[in-house]
């Protein structure tokens, strides 16, 4: 997830003729050395696609912009490789920055403060979709689209290829973002351990079930168990793996939809309603009423506590003991290692680090040696909920940049994200954004050395992880609040109850001096009145929907698993 690309050599060079050349020789050479075959488009329609480019850029001609994007394999492409082939192609000349997420985050928040134009086009998050939404300083791209930017807009876009655009539209139905890369937290496992005959008889033996992918919590937990301190191959290996690092990154483990695993909020796609699963309820007219119990919401709820309980003793117990005090980035190549059974919550932005040849987890022939699957569900989960997290990093457009510098950055994002070019950058990066690369034939052949990747996108099954939704008012400021709650419960300073009692009541100051300042006007917060546990189930069973549930005396379901190849061969029948 953060790596570094080589330049290639032949597009840098292509950067370097200058605007003066711009056009369609510079095209050609492009398409001849980056992109190939490598497309969904014949060589024709790549060439009239980037005609498109070469024309409607011809009145930016000269114009100097600057984007940014985090710290990912896929921007790292677009910024060493993209930029300069735009540059040269149109001659636009673009900067394309790269930089952490944190960092893209506060950067974004000071143009929305100042007015002053940072950036001409971001990759930002979509689950700023709220705060976007609510704040009205982007320009929605659906009159964007039909007004100002239609010059520039081009034909082929394809809006309806994108997969992730329900999750960058607001309840006004319009659209704020265009997805430029996704990726989901799945269920990362050891195919090979989990087939191996005496591993399957043994776990049999114990447990009285097969040995599988696991679909609820109850099955991890066992499997978990089961591996911990298992001789494997000769060495003593770990049934889990997870971080405990008060810091930063320790937030995304959970605002990454981790209590929606577990159960919390409502049923819902792609985001809950009227709980989501930060715990946040809104009302009719989309205004968030609350995160704590006490009105309505479920962030400190009996689903939302049990889902850090699990979080802290699946930690203790079945992690590797240096897990406790490390941060994302150190935890993420652990797996790889060859020490570890299972992971519940595994980004597949980690997949070409994965499939790297001669790692432990690789065999000789370039197959991988693990597998991805669904994530688990925890006891609280019901069918009609979502199920995990993608990240869908959006290109987004500042109502505080000018109107030039804002057309030649959106010819940017759509040369980026073009059918020309979209399936080399997904071979590259895999982070898939359009329906028609993933149903690639580059990608067909390719699936059986990325572990479940490719079958998983082309599934049915992948609407069940989405964003953090529009419930969120503000994403900035209430983001940075897990980390120090849920950071309190993973050093021991707090229970799991007390760290999220502290959380809703943090994220609800927040929601109190929204309202106060009322800044997001009639979609903004307007807090509900106070009620025990009881009185906001009885209300939400009324009016049907799930959220707070009560507490489960046996929060210990009977554990069920799957196995992976039916799973897979399930997939592709409802495909059909």
């Amino acid at each position: 997830m953060r790596r570094h690309l080589l330049t290639t050599t032949a597009v840098v060079m292509l950067a370097l003729a200058g605007s003066a050349n711009a056009g369609m020789n510079e095209a050609k050479a492009f398409l001849d050395k980056e992109i190939g075959d490598l497309s969904t488009l014949s060589r024709a329609d790549q060439e009239k696609e980037m005609q498109w480019f070469v024309d409607a850029a011809k009145p930016f001609q000269g114009m100097e912009i600057k984007v940014v994007s985090e710290t990912l394999t896929t921007h790292q492409y677009e910024s060493q490789v993209l930029a300069p082939a735009f540059t040269a192609i149109t001659g636009i000349k673009v900067t394309h920055d790269v930089i952490q997420e944190g960092d893209v985050v506060e950067k974004i928040q000071t143009q929305m403060q100042t007015g002053q134009n940072l950036y001409d086009g971001w990759v930002n998050d979509s689950d700023l979709i709220g705060t976007h939404w609510r704040y009205k300083q982007v320009r929605n791209l659906t009159d964007w689209m039909a007004g100002e930017g239609k010059d520039v807009t081009n034909p082929n876009l394809d809006i309806a290829d994108f997969i992730g655009t329900s999750f960058t539209t607001a309840p006004d139905k319009k659209l704020y973002q265009l997805p430029d890369q996704q990726f989901a937290n799945l269920y990362w496992f050891r195919y090979d351990w989990f087939n191996d005959p005496k591993n399957k008889a043994d776990f049999k033996a114990k447990y009285g079930y097969d040995l599988g992918v696991p679909v609820n919590w109850s099955a991890y937990e066992d499997i978990a168990q089961f591996f911990t301190g298992r001789d494997v191959g000769g060495k003593k290996v770990f049934g889990h793996m997870d971080y405990g690092k008060k810091d930063p990154s320790l937030g995304w483990r959970f605002t990454d939809a981790w209590l929606s695993m577990a159960g919390n909020g409502d049923k819902g796609l792609p985001n809950g309603l009227p709980v989501d699963e930060w715990g946040i309820k809104v009302d009719a007219g989309s205004r968030p009423v609350g995160s704590c119990v006490a009105r309505g919401g479920d962030t400190n709820g009996p689903a939302a506590v049990y889902s850090i309980q699990k979080y802290l003793d699946w930690l203790k117990a079945y992690a590797p003991p240096e897990a406790q005090g490390m941060t994302f980035s150190e935890s993420g190549p652990v797996p790889a290692q060859g020490n570890i059974a299972q992971q519940i919550f595994w980004y597949t932005a980690f997949t070409a680090d994965m499939v790297k040849p001669g790692l432990p987890v690789m065999n000789a022939d370039g197959t991988p040696k693990w597998r991805m699957a669904p994530s688990p569900h925890g006891v609280y989960w019901k069918d009609g909920m979502k199920l995990g997290y993608q990240d869908v990093g959006s290109w987004t457009l500042m109502k505080s940049t000018p109107v030039d510098r804002a057309k030649a950055a959106w010819l940017y994002a759509q040369f980026v994200t073009s059918k020309t070019i979209d399936v080399k950058k997904s071979q590259i990066g895999l982070t898939f954004i359009r329906e028609s690369t993933i149903r690639d034939k580059s990608f067909t052949k390719r699936a059986p050395e990325l572990g479940g990747l490719i079958e998983f996108y082309r599934s049915p099954a992948r609407v069940q992880w989405s964003p953090t939704g529009t419930n969120v008012p503000d994403y900035p400021k209430l983001a940075q609040l897990w980390w120090q709650a849920i950071g309190d419960a993973a050093s021991g300073a707090k229970d799991a109850q007390g760290a999220m009692d502290a959380l809703c009541a943090d994220q609800e100051k927040v929601l109190q001096r929204l309202e106060r300042a009322g800044v997001q006007g009639d979609i903004g917060p307007k807090l509900a009145e106070e009620h025990d546990l009881n009185y906001w189930n009885a209300d939400a069973v009324k009016n049907g929907h799930l959220a707070p549930q009560l507490k489960i005396a046996n929060e210990k379901e009977k554990p069920v698993t799957v196995n992976y190849d039916e799973l897979v061969k399930s997939w592709a029948d409802a495909a059909k």
